[in-house]
């Protein structure tokens, strides 16, 4: 076990009682969290900054409001529930289209209305939520898949996650969501996760349940070398969106929609530590860097400039 310990400081690995001691209870104050755990609270701060996010259709505080619900949505051929507090994708469900008066789900279930009032109501007693506590349901826009996903993706939308320390993009990867996951791009639910080139924005080696892979398992193409477009902008727009928060180390998450481009997702005050596996990188001498350089990165450009050119791949 302490050669296993050793093994993992020399090659910079950054645990989680580390993270939570030195990153995220030292960076992150506590009055800022409900910036970021709360989804609407995000939406609302990224809108109000000229940041684009998924188009919120509706909001359900209490139960009285899930009936009527139905009709607000009469306009709306497919979206999607999650609960404002959630955490790991859970509580989400993602309605495709309607087939005789019932909702088709993405897995091509179909629900009756008291189907999806029983989730709602789930959601409100904060089933899904970080707390426990009661919750509300957020209704918004369903993400079309990009292109350059369509063939490595599963019944879902794949996330870019990207962390943030200081302003400075340290570390990314790709979440791919796959028939485990339920089209979901949670690692924890069996989504695939493919780090990335922070130079050239090129997805490198991907990891699916402690499983280093080379395809994905449901459409058998490889996942390494897809080239995410606008790669220097998404970086840019993650760390634009991080300084929103008042928080200095953060993970930030971004959608590829097929029409719309680029869209802030949400924002994490305690990213996961399994990007380190994807990238076969660990964070600690990447946030170090960030540490001893941060006074002469004064400018977005500047530390986007640094992020590309410090934490490039090897080649």
């Amino acid at each position: 076990m302490f050669r296993i310990a050793r093994e993992l400081k020399q090659i910079g690995v950054l645990g989680i009682n580390r993270r939570n001691a030195e990153y995220t209870l030292w960076y992150n104050p506590r009055k800022y969290y409900p910036l970021v755990d709360d989804k609407l609270a995000t939406k609302d701060l990224a809108q109000k900054a000229g940041i684009k996010v998924p188009e919120l259709y509706a909001v359900v505080e209490f139960a009285g409001q899930v009936g009527g619900l139905h009709q607000r949505l009469d306009r709306y051929a497919d979206f999607v529930i999650k609960p404002a507090h959630g955490s790991g994708g859970e509580g989400i469900l993602v309605i495709a289209g309607r087939t005789g008066g019932r909702y088709r789900t993405v897995g091509g279930q179909l629900l009756e209305k008291e189907d999806l009032n029983h989730h709602l109501f789930n959601l409100l007693s904060g089933l899904y939520s970080l707390s426990g506590q009661p919750d509300v349901a957020i209704v918004e826009y369903r993400v079309r898949v990009a292109p350059v996903f369509e063939a490595i993706s599963f019944q879902g939308v794949p996330d870019i996650r990207i962390i943030v320390f200081l302003g400075v993009p340290v570390m990314a990867m790709v979440r791919l969501p796959t028939r485990m996951s339920q089209g979901k791009a949670n690692l924890h639910q069996g989504a695939i996760g493919a780090g990335v080139d922070m130079a050239t924005g090129h997805t490198l080696h991907a990891v699916w349940k402690n499983l280093i892979v080379s395809e994905h398992p449901d459409t058998s193409q490889g996942v390494a070398g897809v080239e995410i477009p606008g790669w220097r902008d998404l970086l840019e727009l993650a760390a634009s969106a991080c300084g929103l928060t008042g928080l200095g180390y953060v993970g930030v998450d971004i959608v590829l929609d097929k029409e719309k481009g680029p869209l802030i997702l949400e924002m994490n005050a305690r990213p996961g530590l399994n990007i380190q596996i994807a990238n076969r990188a660990g964070l600690l001498a990447r946030l170090e860097k960030v540490k001893q350089n941060i006074e002469r990165l004064t400018s977005l450009s500047d530390r986007v400039a640094f992020s590309r050119e410090q934490f490039a791949a090897p080649a």
